[in-house]
């Protein structure tokens, strides 16, 4: 029987043939570690795709990036405050919570199930094609709330945050 990580590694090779890419160590190693490591920094993805290919350069990672999130392979978030993160969960209709305090990310289903799960008003969208709506909810986590972990950690936003119980909508067409 072949080991998890040659299971892995067949998956990644057809994931990337799927969506016409050629496979590449340094792509594999990249959509590992968006799998491993939803809503990662790129800083942590280097770290994180430098397990499986110590020699990989920032800007190789960087390109990889660029290359899985044209092909929609990967998808990029950046919410209000943040740096750029990436997650692996693509071609679904799911949201965002962001926790003010700490900055962990995660990820919370559309009760609608379709896109768009919002639509503008008709004279607001009045030839639009809207095929996506990006939501971020705000708030604290449970570890949070309940005043378990710090303030200020390595995935605190740098900027301002938006107000207390306010939703960030973002409507995107691609």
């Amino acid at each position: 029987m072949p080991s998890r990580e040659a299971r892995e590694r067949v998956l990644g090779e057809v994931t990337l043939r799927d969506a016409g890419l050629r496979v590449t160590r340094p792509r594999l190693a990249v959509l590992d570690a968006v799998h491993g490591h939803p809503h990662s920094t790129t800083d942590a993805l280097i770290d994180a795709a430098r397990t499986h290919l110590p020699t990989l350069s920032h800007q190789a990672v960087y390109d990889a990036l660029r290359v899985l999130t044209d092909a929609g392979v990967v998808r990029r978030i950046q919410p209000r405050g943040s740096v750029a993160r990436y997650e692996a969960r693509v071609d679904d209709n799911h949201h965002h919570l962001v926790c003010r305090a700490c900055g962990s990310i995660t990820d919370v289903d559309c009760v609608l199930g379709e896109a768009p799960c919002l639509v503008p008003e008709h004279s607001a969208a009045e030839g639009f094609a809207v095929d996506e709506a990006e939501i971020t909810f705000w708030g604290l986590c449970p570890a949070c709330a309940a005043g378990t972990t710090a303030a200020g950690g390595p995935d605190t936003p740098t900027t301002s945050r938006p107000e207390q119980g306010s939703a960030t909508r973002e409507v995107h067409r691609d």
